[in-house]
């Protein structure tokens, strides 16, 4: 009997366990990562010349990366490391700080840059720079979605 308390204590801890996943911060990380993406893709066909270049639009991207980088550190509570198909490594918890310091570093490249892009020269001489910022920490803190 009290074997049986025993193993249905454990099976309830796993269970719980199983459900302190913090599904929604992942799901809001998700999304907050797809929208610097999807900010991504106007800057980068006016570099390559499949889009011509529009001011306001490069500064919405920009603004975009200001508030993820805002964001994003607060995203990664010890509680939403795993579930929902996430593709963060553990790496980002055991290097919070130098996450922490690479979206700072993302949002200040692109603050500066709101005001440094002012044509297509300056847009290609200066965005390149702040997607190393995002390569940069998907290569070290993201799974491979091969």
């Amino acid at each position: 009997m009290i074997r049986s308390f025993l193993v249905a204590g454990l099976l309830t801890l796993g269970i719980g366990t199983v459900l302190a996943q913090n599904l929604d911060v992942i799901k809001e990380r998700k999304q907050t990562m797809k929208s610097a993406g999807d900010a991504t893709g106007d800057p980068v066909k006016m570099i390559k010349g499949e889009l011509p270049f529009d001011l306001p639009k490069v500064q919405a991207s920009l603004q975009t990366y200001v508030a993820v980088a805002k964001k994003m550190p607060t995203l990664f509570p010890d509680d939403s490391k795993t579930g929902d198909d996430t593709a963060a490594l553990p790496k980002i918890w055991e290097n919070k700080d130098d996450v922490i310091a690479r979206y700072a570093k993302l949002g200040t490249d692109a603050t500066a840059a709101l005001t440094t892009i002012k044509d297509e020269a300056s847009l290609k001489a200066t965005f390149p720079n702040i997607l190393k910022n995002c390569g940069g920490c998907h290569e070290t803190y993201r799974a491979s979605k091969s």
